[in-house]
This record gives C-alpha cells, sequence and structure tokens, in this order.
C-alpha cells in the first residue's frame, strides 16, 4: 500500500515521479497487463477507471506501461497525467482500420503524423495546427520493425472519436484519398499533447480490418489480429529503450 504523503495524479492515481520517462500507452487495460508481463519485475502501481499503470525493466531500461481507454478525450487523460508524473517518451500501441487492400488485417502502421479529425485537438489548438510524431520516436519504431518479420507501412493515420455510425457518413473515403492509411481514435490527440508539453511521441497500430467495412461484421478476435498486436508491442518496447532523451 503506498504511503500517504505520496502525491498521486487525480483520476489515474499514478504516483508523481514514481513511473520511468519511457512510456507505453494503449487502450485495453488488459492489454496494460499482457504487455507489463514481458518486463522484468513488472508491479502494478496504480488501476483506477479505465487507467492501469505498471512500472518494470525491459532490456535493462526502466519502462512504464500504462492503459488509456477508448476514445481522444479520455486517452487525454491519461497523456497529461503521465507527463505530469514524469513521461518523457510516448508510444502508443494499438489497433486501428485499414483504407487500403495493400496493409490488410494483420498488417502494421507506423503513424508519422495524424490527421486531427476528434473533437478533443480542436479544443487544444487552432485548426491548422497539425499532430506530428516526433522523428526520434518515428525512426525508431520503423528501425524496429525492419528487425521483424512483419508487414507494415510508415504514414498519416486519421483520428476519429466516432466508431458505430449514424445518419452521417464517416469520411473514410476522403481521407483515403487525402493519403491516410487507416483510421483510430487517439494518436491525434497524443501528438497534439506531446507538442505542447515539449516530450517525445509515437503510434504504432495493428490492423484489425477495413475502416471502411460494415461494422456488423467487424471482427477483431482472430489469430493474425493477435499476432499483429504481439508484433507491434514487441516493436513498440524495442523502439521505446532505444530513444535517447
Amino acid at each position: 500500500m503506498m504511503s500517504e504523503n505520496i502525491e498521486l495524479m487525480p483520476t489515474t492515481r499514478i504516483p508523481v515521479n514514481g513511473i520511468s520517462p519511457l512510456v507505453i500507452v494503449c487502450g485495453d487495460p488488459f492489454r496494460a497487463e499482457t504487455i507489463a508481463k514481458k518486463l522484468d519485475n513488472s508491479k502494478e502501481i496504480a488501476y483506477s477507471r479505465e487507467y492501469r499503470t505498471f512500472n518494470g525493466t525491459y532490456k535493462g531500461k526502466q519502462v512504464t506501461i500504462s492503459s488509456h481507454g477508448v476514445g481522444a478525450p479520455g486517452a487525454a487523460v491519461c497523456f497529461e497525467e503521465l507527463i505530469k508524473a514524469g513521461a518523457k517518451v510516448i508510444i502508443r500501441v494499438g489497433t486501428a482500420g485499414s483504407y487500403t487492400k495493400d496493409l490488410p488485417p494483420g498488417s502494421l502502421i507506423i503513424a508519422s503524423s495524424a490527421v486531427r479529425a476528434d473533437g478533443l485537438t480542436k479544443q487544444l489548438v487552432p485548426d491548422g495546427v497539425p499532430a506530428v510524431g516526433d522523428y526520434r520516436v518515428v525512426h525508431a519504431l520503423n528501425q524496429a520493425a525492419e528487425k521483424k518479420d512483419v508487414t507494415y507501412s510508415t504514414g498519416m493515420i486519421v483520428t476519429l472519436d466516432a466508431f458505430y455510425a449514424g445518419p452521417l457518413e464517416f469520411p473514410h473515403k476522403l481521407y483515403k484519398d487525402s493519403g491516410a492509411l487507416g483510421a483510430e481514435m487517439e494518436i491525434a490527440a497524443l501528438y497534439t499533447i506531446a507538442q505542447l508539453r515539449g516530450v517525445f511521441a509515437g503510434g504504432i497500430v495493428a490492423l484489425d480490418g477495413f475502416a471502411y467495412a460494415d461494422m456488423d461484421y467487424y471482427d477483431p478476435h482472430k489469430d493474425f489480429v493477435a499476432q499483429a498486436v504481439e508484433d507491434e508491442i514487441n516493436i513498440g518496447l524495442d523502439a521505446l529503450v532505444s530513444v535517447t532523451i
């Protein structure tokens, strides 16, 4: 049990100055536990709402794993509180929908930048401000991916808020025709907040379907998706400990 004099972040309950500067984030708290099992001396240090956080060692370096839930607003709380607690490098490992048959489900995307099609970042910075991954982190992710037997590409991804469609049509074709590779729900928030707070951020996603497909047939629970998630976790961890800060 933590001492009462340790300062905890208000929402995530992460201890201030109690984490590594090197952080992996993911949406699912149970995936955070899965990632933490790859660490030496892993220890859960906080679990509040969807935010679950572990410390441990990977290849001799202290790292932190934290879950941020689904969607940009809740994830932004996690990113902000991780940074306030001491994070300097944050890599998101997650899932996304592909825009191209060249990147079928089971492939990976390293996000060099993100289209800010979410609502959260519009309340943080003006229109026209790009959401860009730190070049050091993106380079580290590329180097780590090159060492694996995986299908991946590096480029622009779209961050949206909505998952299931309503009467309005999703703008997937518009963004695909503009050069985006796929769509997810948090990376633009991570990149925008990292730029504002002066930390390094990157993101890699495993493709679990096509973004423009009928969601009635969406099924992310397939072996090749699980393998892609495993691959991106290993790439993310290898990249994280290679970044010099």
